[in-house]
């Protein structure tokens, strides 16, 4: 039997968050909350939730703020770093199940980073999918001419108006072309699910809201976290790499190693930076034998791995 996959609200502060969950058959030994990225919802994790069930957590992926039937607060500061790492310690208590499995992808890696090193509540382990932490990344924005290249659209969502006109624009056409054609397993992102996260991007105030996290960040996010200091991460943290990301270089995964005390690190030469949707079987193999302090095995043909 199938685990079920439900919706159910949470009330955080002044905000509602729209959970989807998925439960163990019985009591849960902890949580396992799973941060989306950016142009996501929490469908995004809709192939590793059954999984983190099986293994006995409770598995929650909320709609972070600003997205799918979350709350979003109109302005950009209402997207601060500390605000999103407020909004964590919120829904780990609104579960009141430890200990705690924090997960995150592409946005939700980035605040997730920062909660391993700022979070205001105790974590169990760490997986972070397709994002780098801030060190490496600010090295290689520095010195690496590509990585520049390939990050002009955080550049660009500093306008006012116009990334909002074009991720809505004609329907969500730049939305449905990330899913449609960004993957590197054609398909890997069914229609009816590519039609959720272009929905969310064309809701009342979502393309503001998702444009307000790359804005706050940039207008001193960054800049106060680095001010708090980059400390050593000790939890065990699970690290992978879907090596044919658009946005991201492998290389700005090189020196994760000096950041993270112990560092399990596996590239997945064939996904796309969609990677736990592009290779959702390889991923929740690596995932199931991290979390059961098991040997994580590697992907065919990568290069680089590393073990704590």
């Amino acid at each position: 039997m199938s685990t079920p996959i439900t919706t159910r609200f949470v009330d955080v502060g002044a905000l509602r968050f729209e959970v989807v969950e998925a439960r163990p058959e019985g009591p849960p030994k902890g949580l396992a909350l799973c941060l989306h990225g950016f142009p996501e919802h929490a469908r995004a994790w809709r192939h590793q939730l059954p999984v983190l069930a099986a293994a006995g957590y409770l598995a929650w992926a909320p709609n972070l703020r600003g997205y799918g039937g979350t709350s979003t607060p109109p302005r950009v500061a209402d997207y601060a770093i500390e605000k999103l790492l407020g909004d964590v310690d919120g829904l780990i208590d609104a579960a009141g199940v430890g200990p705690v499995v924090l997960l995150g992808h592409d946005w939700g890696a980035v605040i997730s980073w920062y909660y391993a090193m700022h979070g205001g509540r105790p974590l169990d382990k760490l997986v972070i999918m397709n994002v780098p932490h801030p060190v490496p990344m600010t090295r290689e924005l520095k010195v690496n001419p590509l990585q520049r290249k390939k990050s002009w659209y955080a550049a660009f969502f500093q306008l006012p108006t116009l990334p909002e006109w074009f991720l809505t624009r004609r329907g969500g056409e730049a939305v449905k072309r990330m899913f449609a054609e960004g993957t590197v397993r054609k398909g890997a992102v069914a229609p009816e699910e590519v039609a959720v996260f272009v929905s969310n991007v064309l809701r009342p105030g979502g393309a503001r809201a998702m444009i307000h996290y790359y804005r706050a960040l940039a207008r001193g996010g960054a800049r106060r976290m680095a001010a708090r200091g980059m400390p050593l991460i000790t939890v065990p943290t699970l690290m992978l790499w879907g090596e044919q990301d658009v946005a991201l270089a492998k290389s700005t995964t090189y020196g994760t190693e000096d950041q993270v005390a112990t560092l399990t690190l596996r590239y997945l030469p064939n996904a796309s930076h969609w990677v736990q949707q592009d290779d959702p079987e390889t991923v929740n193999t690596m995932m199931a034998a991290f979390l059961a302090d098991a040997p994580v095995p590697h992907a065919e043909g990568a290069e680089g791995d590393r073990d704590p």
